[in-house]
């Protein structure tokens, strides 16, 4: 298996990529599914909070592959979604895209990257906790359709 330093490139997201982006969200049942608009306001360098949202896509074609959104606060960023498209999974890709953001991150003196994510989001869990990041609280009954809690998480940058 190749690293996805070579057959990824990780790059900022424009409107362009949204068509694909979409598609991945909208195939991964756990994702968040924001509208075009939410996504549009994203990428708006004037949005506030600031967001950093970053695609890893095949450099020979530009076929978006993974993606990741954060909003910063500094010294504290959100991890608002990361998302890989099925067929690009457990190859190391979200890690990869996770480490190049937090590097973009710590450029922006963000200290502490936080996040929440369904209870039942095993493989979500899994993955953060790869990426060390630790249970901080859990909101109880947050989600809906189903009603489940939230697990808040909490990373320190170094």
């Amino acid at each position: 298996m190749n690293s996805p330093t070579h057959e990824f490139q990780i790059r900022p997201m424009i409107p362009a990529d949204l068509d694909r982006v979409i598609v991945i969200e909208r195939s991964l049942n756990q994702a968040p599914h924001w509208s075009r608009l939410a996504w549009l306001s994203a990428l708006d360098p004037l949005s506030s909070p600031q967001r950093i949202a970053r695609v890893a896509a095949v450099p020979s074609t530009g076929k978006v592959a993974a993606f990741a959104v954060a909003s910063v606060l500094a010294p504290r960023a959100e991890l608002e979604l990361i998302a890989v498209a099925s067929q690009a999974q457990r190859r190391g890709l979200a890690r990869f895209l996770f480490a190049t953001l937090a590097n973009e991150l710590k450029i922006l003196q963000v200290t502490e990257v936080c996040l929440e994510v369904r209870a039942s989001n095993r493989p979500a869990l899994a993955l953060y906790r790869r990426l060390g990041f630790a249970e901080t609280a859990r909101r109880p009954r947050y989600y809906a359709d189903p009603v489940e809690d939230a697990v808040l998480l909490s990373l320190r940058l170094p």
